[in-house]
């Protein structure tokens, strides 16, 4: 894949300017973003920056993290505190992603959006209230593992890490959840998968695959 020098600040507006062009496939009155990557990426920086940039343009958006929608600790430390195949498929509560996040967001939904679901904290229920995105608003989800669950997204962005970087700003207490992010490039493949992929080893020069290339 060839990658080319970018800023995020010409990043951020690119993306803005495609969604701003989008349309959903199902029907949907909402677009679904998703800005996939490993925690040491920055998908949540990088998402709210997205976010602010649709803003400016008009649009209701909705920021969700998927670190609001983990699963109960007794589920999550069943076979153990680390075990990465655990937090591959079984770390993140993907039925209520699609049953509080996206279906809302489904033709003929409600739009009322839950922005998240259990503190890992307390271990107990955020009881947050639902967010009501008007039609035209967008859904920016971000966080880890997010590709290869059919979730219906409208755009998708991957921040990639190689191995070594992903070592390098992984914090020594996270690296077992390493074999997870191997086992995700080999079963999701998250670079081919995503239509904006963007390496980001040097968090200050950003390169990326520019699809919309004229």
């Amino acid at each position: 894949m060839r990658l080319e020098p970018i800023t995020w600040e010409r990043l951020t507006e690119a993306v803005a300017d495609r969604v701003m062009e989008t349309t959903a496939d199902d029907g949907s009155p909402w677009l679904r973003i998703a800005v996939d990557g490993a925690p040491a990426a920055g998908t949540g920086v990088a998402a709210e920056a997205l976010a602010e940039a649709l803003r400016v343009r008009g649009r209701s958006v909705l920021v969700v993290g998927t670190e609001g929608f983990l699963r109960p600790a007794s589920l999550r430390y069943e076979y153990g505190r680390e075990d990465p195949d655990t937090y591959y498929a079984g770390w993140f509560d993907t039925g209520a992603l699609w049953r509080e996040v996206f279906g809302p967001l489904e033709p003929g939904g409600s739009g009322r959006v839950l922005p998240d679901l259990w503190d890992p904290v307390t271990d107990r229920a955020t009881r947050s209230p639902h967010h009501e995105l008007p039609p035209g608003g967008v859904l920016v989800l971000h966080g880890p593992l997010l590709l290869g669950h059919w979730f219906p997204f409208d755009l998708t962005l991957h921040l990639r890490l190689s191995a070594g970087a992903l070592r390098r700003r992984t914090d020594e207490a996270q690296w077992w959840t390493l074999p997870a992010f191997e086992r995700y490039e080999r079963e999701a493949g998250p670079d081919e998968a995503a239509e904006v992929v963007v390496r980001t080893d040097d968090p200050r020069h950003p390169a990326w695959n520019d699809p919309w290339r004229k």
